[in-house]
């Protein structure tokens, strides 16, 4: 089995609940406050961690209390943080209202802006390995990440979210695009929502394709996964559940989905795999601690 490197964010989201939002300049009385271990690049290594995958994180913490916890944390749930390294500044940190099931989020990089190349320059690749990042450290750092693992012989998994436009070199490194309708909308220039038809869908991510053997693999909630896997269309349908918190659903499917392919899964195993794992996530609070294990998604396969 290969190993999951996972380049990303690390951070602690601070969740205030209150009864509603306060307007500008009001202050209102909130219920709780809650603490979750986040950041997408945690989550995603915290999901393939739990599922039995052989996990490294490279990123960054502050020299803070939540720096201290968030490595605590991690540590606990198997990952190698070896490639984990303290920064000159706070650790990543989102803000997060919720009120009447909606939601208002801060997020301050911190730590997470100073993740840079030589962090990732010193990474022990090997061929069967998987590299994943994720859009919340800088694109550079990510390009120079994925050009080791492409010479290396590395799958290569890029959820490009929060969305934001990539070079085509970037583009180009990335093996297996992981995003949902309206990342990818934005990526091609093309406008779609959530109510597209299956070919709409198939026809703009041919559009954003960089290479002829990408994958490009996207997410549609309860609608369950559409991916290109260069021109083969695969269709895993969703599974019904009752939702309680979708905070980290996309971070569990990438995991998952790094984990099964570097077990030696085939594409279309591994994303049906995935698609169970994150349909076990949306049932828990929290982002990193909602994550399953291989068991519990085996039990629903």
């Amino acid at each position: 089995m290969g190993r999951v490197f996972v380049a990303g964010s690390i951070n602690m989201d601070v969740v205030a609940t209150a009864d509603r939002h306060p307007r500008v300049g009001e202050t209102v009385a909130g219920r709780e406050v809650l603490y979750f271990p986040g950041g997408k690049g945690a989550n995603q290594a915290v999901a393939a961690s739990r599922l039995g995958a052989k996990t490294t994180l490279i990123g960054r913490l502050g020299k803070d209390s939540f720096g201290a916890e968030l490595r605590t944390f991690l540590g606990a749930q198997g990952i190698d943080l070896g490639a984990v390294r303290d920064a000159d500044t706070h650790t990543g940190t989102a803000i997060i209202t919720v009120a009447a099931s909606d939601n208002t989020i801060v997020v301050i990089p911190g730590s997470n802006a100073l993740v840079g190349a030589d962090d990732v320059a010193d990474v022990p690749l090997a061929k069967g390995d998987v590299a994943v990042s994720q859009f919340e450290i800088p694109l550079p750092t990510i390009t120079a990440f994925f050009r080791r693992a492409r010479e290396a012989g590395v799958v290569t998994v890029l959820n490009p979210a929060p969305a934001q436009k990539m070079s085509s070199e970037l583009l180009a490194l990335v093996d297996i695009l992981v995003l949902n309708e309206t990342e990818l909308g934005f990526l091609a220039g093309s406008e779609l929502s959530d109510s597209d038809e299956a070919a709409r869908i198939i026809d703009v991510a041919q559009k954003l394709q960089a290479r002829a053997d990408q994958t490009i693999c996207v997410t549609l909630g309860r609608r369950g996964v559409l991916a290109l896997a260069g021109r083969e269309e695969i269709a895993v349908p969703g599974r019904a559940v009752r939702a309680v918190d979708t905070t980290g659903a996309g971070d569990c499917f990438v995991g998952a989905l790094a984990a099964q392919l570097a077990d030696g899964a085939p594409v279309p195993a591994a994303l049906a795999f995935a698609n169970a794992a994150a349909s076990i996530s949306v049932q828990r609070m929290g982002a990193g601690p909602s994550m399953p294990t291989a068991a519990e998604v085996a039990a629903v396969l």
